[in-house]
């Protein structure tokens, strides 16, 4: 490997030869060891697989979880016009169905709440945005609150995670913090500060 602005003939070009060659032998194994965790190969036609990663969405290579989120929001725009019955109904059927879905992906793919599982992003989503207007503006506040929210795990989202088992804590620390975003965004939208 030759490196960048670097003239061949000075010691400095070795050493950063010597360098360089690190580099990127270390990013190929760590390539390489992505590859061997990475879940795509096992989904299969296991259909909680696919619920759990919405998709195939959680195998995004950057972000699985703002991509599973930024779904949710453009979906809510979609449905976010519906009655209260039938945003209650989509909330509470997708967590019913992402716990299972959830707790079936850490049994396959080993480890607690896996980055490839979205499907708890989807309805904490939903939960922030659950009954407010589905406008632009509401549902942008609304996608960068709940990944904020998500992202930190304020209490007691993190206790959440750690201490319910399988399914449940994956879903649970989501469905806290959706519903955590949801009385901050109903007091902005009440108070006038995001319109329709």
């Amino acid at each position: 490997m030759d490196c960048p602005r670097v003239n061949r003939s000075t010691k400095a070009h070795r050493l950063c030869g010597w360098a360089w060659g690190r580099v990127g032998r270390a990013a190929v194994a760590c390539y390489s060891a992505a590859m061997r965790r990475d879940p795509a190969p096992r989904l299969g036609r296991d259909p909680w697989l696919w619920l759990a990663t919405v998709g195939g969405v959680g195998l995004a290579p950057v972000a699985p979880g703002t991509w599973g989120s930024a779904v949710a929001a453009l979906a809510y725009l979609a449905f976010g016009n519906q009655g209260w019955q039938v945003q209650g109904f989509a909330v509470v059927a997708v967590t019913v169905l992402g716990v299972r879905a959830a707790g079936r992906a850490e049994t396959a793919w080993g480890g607690k709440d896996p980055g490839a599982v979205v499907v708890d992003e989807v309805a904490g989503q939903w939960l922030t945005l659950w009954l407010l207007p589905p406008s632009w503006p509401v549902v942008l506040a609304g996608f960068a609150l709940f990944r904020l929210l998500d992202i930190t795990k304020p209490p007691p989202c993190r206790w959440l995670e750690r201490h319910l088992p399988g399914g449940w804590g994956v879903m649970a620390d989501d469905l806290a913090a959706g519903l955590l975003g949801r009385l901050l965004l109903g007091l902005a939208v009440a108070r006038g500060v995001l319109g329709p």
